[in-house]
């Protein structure tokens, strides 16, 4: 192994969280635990994203080996970067196998921790999971160990805030504003900040106020009214602001955060029906997370029986549009119609790759589930004429691995903020009922 360099040891997690992680550790170099391929075996069959990681890293490691040996000599894995090792499994220590002595996967993993730290003395060897339970063991035994942050949002407080107030306006701009549907050149505010793209803000002069918009491209400050689509209509500034978002073209990705009962879904989801003649479909996605990670078992009936608990949700903001229209309703035959047609698609989000998503309304809902990587890889399979937008309380993770941090959601939203054909707007008071906001706010 090269000097001076550090030892990484990766965990299986941290392969299916970002499967080209291999190539994010600089000069240093990598281990990877044989047990760690066993157990990549594992998930390589199946639909799901999780599934396409484990096998995309298995055609990575093959590709870089070629006639290598790896365990003997090591893969050099590009330019400035380190080598990556294939260690199979050594037996327990003493030390290990008194303080775990069942032969499970994340123990051997230990012992190969402690295999490669007492072999590299002069080195510092760092298990990398993003596992705590096996980070506080290998602790325990003396060893480093770290979460993976490479695509970790170091501060998170910009996306927390609610919409910015702006006190002491110009009540002339304000009027101004009234009176040129269009917009006034940003200047004309004097604001103590430069707005970014798509920022939403709330102006208070000395008697009136506005709801605010900054179009980046015209570099004006424009009025958002309040609008009613498909049967809802917003009860707060936030929820205005989110509406306004979701129905500007020039807008194609939209980050909605805030806790259950914000609004969120219901939004994107009524933006959607309203705009359905601009798109060749809705498509209302999400991943299959059960809630606190614990499985239904299982179910019986076909597929869509089968999903149909963890897709519930969706189905019920399609009920409260409905609901909205009476049954006879022009609204609520075309919704039946659509979704007869599939111009309307409720569905996971597994089932979703492969297919053409040209001139779609796309909606993935509970985006906090999915990895950085993962929303990568829905992003970059947009056609031409197609808005994503992605939902979700980035408070509020069912995956084992994630935390407010590491998420697709927050991953999203700080990386893509300030870009032109991008608007993030946090909902923060909940509208559901106020039994729902208590218990949000006091549980």
């Amino acid at each position: 192994m090269a000097k001076n360099t550090k030892i990484f040891i990766l965990d299986t997690n941290v392969l299916l969280h970002d499967y080209k992680c291999i190539y994010a550790f600089q000069n240093n170099d990598i281990v990877i635990p044989i047990v760690v391929l066993e157990e990549l075996d594992k998930f390589k069959k199946g639909s799901d994203l999780i599934n396409l990681h484990a096998r995309e890293f298995t055609r990575e490691l093959d590709k870089l080996s070629g006639d290598h040996i790896l365990i003997n000599e090591g893969i050099k894995l590009g330019k400035g970067l380190g080598k990556l090792f294939i260690e199979t499994g050594k037996a327990f220590s003493e030390k290990v196998s008194q303080s775990f002595p069942e032969m499970t996967p994340d123990h051997r993993i230990l012992s190969i921790t402690e295999y490669t730290f007492r072999n590299n003395p002069n080195k510092t060897v760092i298990l990398i999971t993003k596992d705590i339970n096996l980070r506080m063991k290998a602790k325990s035994l003396g060893f480093l160990a770290q979460d993976y942050e490479t695509d970790k949002v170091r501060n998170i407080d910009e996306l927390n805030k609610g919409v910015e107030t702006i006190e002491d306006i110009d009540p002339a701009a304000i009027n101004k504003m009234y009176e040129d549907y269009h917009g006034i050149p940003v200047g004309e505010f004097k604001f103590k900040f430069k707005p970014f793209a798509h920022q939403y803000l709330i102006l208070k002069g000395l008697k009136s106020s506005a709801l605010a918009h900054f179009d980046p491209n015209e570099k004006l400050i424009n009025r958002v009214e309040k609008m009613q689509v498909y049967g809802i209509e917003p009860r707060n500034a936030e929820q205005t602001f989110a509406i306004d978002a979701l129905i500007r073209p020039e807008v194609q990705l939209i980050a909605l955060t805030g806790k259950a009962g914000t609004g969120k879904t219901l939004l994107a989801l009524a933006a959607a029906l309203f705009q359905r003649k601009r798109y060749n479909q809705i498509f209302l996605a999400r991943p299959i997370v059960p809630l606190a990670n614990r499985d239904m078992g299982f179910l019986p009936g076909d597929v869509k029986e089968k999903i149909g608990p963890y897709m519930q949700p969706l189905f019920d903001n399609l009920s409260v549009i409905k609901n909205k229209f009476k049954p006879q309703s022009t609204e609520y035959m075309t919704i039946e119609d659509m979704q007869k047609t599939e111009k309307l698609v409720i569905t996971p989000l597994a089932y979703i790759r492969g297919r053409s998503l040209s001139n779609i309304f796309f909606i993935v809902d509970e985006a906090q589930n999915l990895t950085p990587h993962e929303v990568k890889t829905i992003i970059t399979r947009a056609g031409e004429g197609t808005k994503m937008i992605f939902t979700g309380d980035i408070q509020q993770i069912d995956s084992p691995y994630l935390d407010s941090k590491s998420n697709g959601l927050t991953y999203l939203t700080d990386k893509m903020r300030g870009q032109d054909i991008f608007s993030h707007v946090n909902l923060i008071k909940g509208e559901r009922s106020y039994l729902a906001e208590l218990a949000s706010n006091l549980l």
